[in-house]
């Protein structure tokens, strides 16, 4: 390997973007359970006030 190839790659590591994979940290888990199970509950409510079910 040459020494362009390996600054390249360590360039290229350091610059990387954050993606959000499993191995970042993802904030507080729990307020996104509670705000997604808060989504479903009102979605089925309202489906079922609407009478569509």
């Amino acid at each position: 390997m040459s020494a362009t190839t390996t600054l390249t790659g360590r360039l290229f590591a350091r610059t990387r973007t954050r993606t959000g994979g499993p191995g970042e940290d993802r904030g507080p888990e729990i307020l996104e359970h509670v705000l997604g199970w808060t989504l479903v509950v009102l979605l089925a409510v309202l489906v079922t006030r609407a009478g569509l079910m």
